[in-house]
């Protein structure tokens, strides 16, 4: 019996082994034109055949034509990764920003991948933001704290002009408004940077700081080793160990409960060090309360909200200041939860999503990306599934609609805060912090500050999304399944939440650590000249 086990985990072992080693020879090889051809016909097949609305920013004649144009232009044999470069200017012209083309991204064996977890690159601990044709640091996880308020020359060879222009190419908004693209560029630079170099062991990357020119040098570092490294011990003496009595384990235990509870309500990002949601008053007599929201998902939100605005109500707050800056979005039923505590009406939050079908989260879940294991897993529990999603979709004037629960009208919360709401805003509030901005903006219920939104005013397609992997390149296309919408809509189609007043950061006032947009609001509400 044991010799079968041992063999049963060798086998597994080389067959790991052997399918990580040729999936990684497979992205790095050249594709047949054929099989590339292929490729495109199966992503464009899946795409009519899950988006609910995939002609809404462009003609069916026209995506027609860029799709078969994108065919011709491929004559001789590709890399995954060239492919790559080639179809997602034409995913792109869709101008839908929940469709996603992923990258392949090499496939590690289990001793790889144990070793590559116990590693970081420096790299990724940078924080970027693209401002006025500047790619600058704006923060970075490191001890190397001169680099915040660098602007970045180069990287290797490559000048960081070509380097955003190539970039830009990778990113799609909703419809056809163009914040998006800084906002994200910035933000997600380094993600983009180690997908398209596939897998870098080092960085030469030049930086600009005043009237300096600079280079430094980004690698592997082992985590634990630069954890240690931060340890100043002295090696000729070693600590004595103190023996805390029942009392005082007693009372480390609760602090360590209480602080697991905080960062569990507040959606503490470990990796990050840095809290999803956050809190705090300003001014010493609490009037102004400050809600920075980095994303609508992690955390115990119900609780987060019951507690926060019980506080608010206390305090006697009468400013409301809402940070929705670079939330890429998240749960329906948070925003709509967050939404409550708002708003003055019972109110009506979204309306019946269109879909293609009348089991969407079997489709999603049905797909060649999902794990042998899962599909068991659904086979079993599908009938539930399935019957769940046919009670919640019906056909109306020829189209599907799937009814979320926030399609019913909706109560305020009996303590709703009764007083002046302002909303920060930019080209990375998409998705979820959009759709909360439409109703708040619709309804009339808060001044917005900043930049037009990257997610469209009328609609998003997403709620729930199929993944599914081109067989030949192996590129990932994430496909929204639902077409999500406020009972508001606006003209011309296509745009985002637009601020009431236009206020944009500079590059000053990233390097010296300022804060316009919030600055504006606070002066206007000190001066009371804000309607």
């Amino acid at each position: 019996m044991k010799n079968c086990f041992f063999l049963l985990i060798i086998a597994i072992l080389i067959t790991s082994c052997s399918s990580a080693e040729k999936f990684n020879q497979q992205i790095q090889s050249l594709h047949s034109v054929e099989s590339l051809h292929k490729d495109v016909d199966k992503a464009y097949t899946q795409l009519k055949k899950l988006h609910p609305n995939l002609n809404l920013y462009i003609s069916e004649e026209r995506l027609d034509y860029k799709f078969d144009s994108l065919k011709k232009s491929i004559d001789k044999p590709l890399t995954s990764y060239q492919f790559y470069a080639k179809i997602y200017p034409v995913i792109g012209a869709i101008k839908q920003g929940h469709i996603s083309v992923f990258a392949p991204k090499k496939h590690f064996t289990r001793k790889e991948y144990k070793a590559y977890t116990k590693k970081e690159f420096t790299f990724n601990n940078l924080d970027f933001d693209y401002l006025q044709d500047t790619l600058l640091v704006i923060n970075t996880r490191s001890k190397d704290s001169f680099l915040i308020g660098s602007e970045v020359v180069k990287i290797e060879e490559d000048s960081i002009t070509d380097i955003i222009n190539k970039y830009k190419n990778l990113i799609t908004s909703d419809g056809y408004n163009t914040t998006l693209y800084d906002r994200v560029l910035g933000k997600r630079f380094a993600s983009y940077y180690n997908s398209d170099k596939y897998f870098i062991d080092s960085l030469h990357v030049t930086f600009k700081k005043e009237d300096s020119i600079f280079n430094r040098a980004f690698k592997y570092v082992n985590k634990d080793k630069k954890k240690n490294d931060t340890i100043v011990s002295d090696t000729l003496k070693k600590e004595a160990k103190v023996k805390l009595t029942k009392a005082e384990r007693k009372e480390n235990k609760q602090k360590a409960k209480v602080k697991r509870k905080h960062n569990q309500l507040y959606g503490y990002n470990k990796s990050r060090k840095e809290y999803t949601r956050n809190i705090e008053f300003i001014g010493k007599d609490s009037t102004v309360a400050y809600m920075k929201i980095r994303g609508f998902m992690g955390g115990k939100y119900k609780t987060f909200y019951e507690e926060v605005f019980k506080k608010i109500d206390s305090s006697k707050t009468e400013n409301l200041i809402l940070d929705l800056r670079n939330n890429g979005g998240g749960s329906l039923a948070e925003i709509t939860e967050l939404y409550s505590y708002l708003a003055e009406k019972p109110f009506q939050f979204l309306e019946p999503a269109e879909v293609n079908t009348r089991i969407p989260y079997l489709k999603a879940f049905m797909s060649n990306t999902t794990s042998t294991g899962f599909k068991i897993f659904l086979g079993v529990f599908s009938p539930i599934i399935a019957t769940h999603n046919l009670i919640k979709t019906k056909k109306e004037n020829g189209k599907l609609y799937y009814n979320f629960k926030q399609i019913k009208e909706t109560t305020p919360k009996s303590n709703s805060f009764k007083g002046d709401v302002y909303v920060l805003i930019n080209g990375h509030s998409f998705s979820a912090s959009s759709i909360l901005s439409n109703q708040l903006q619709a309804n009339k219920r808060a001044v917005f500050v900043g930049e037009e939104t990257g997610g469209a005013y009328n609609s998003t397609v997403a709620g729930i999304f199929k993944i599914y992997e081109l067989p030949e390149t192996k590129l990932k296309i994430r496909i929204g399944l639902m077409q999500i919408e406020t009972p508001f809509k606006q003209e011309p189609a296509g745009y985002g939440v637009k601020p009431d007043y236009k206020v944009l950061p500079t590059i000053q006032d990233r390097k010296q650590n300022k804060d316009p947009e919030l600055d504006f609001i606070l002066q206007a509400i000190a001066n009371k000249n804000m309607p």
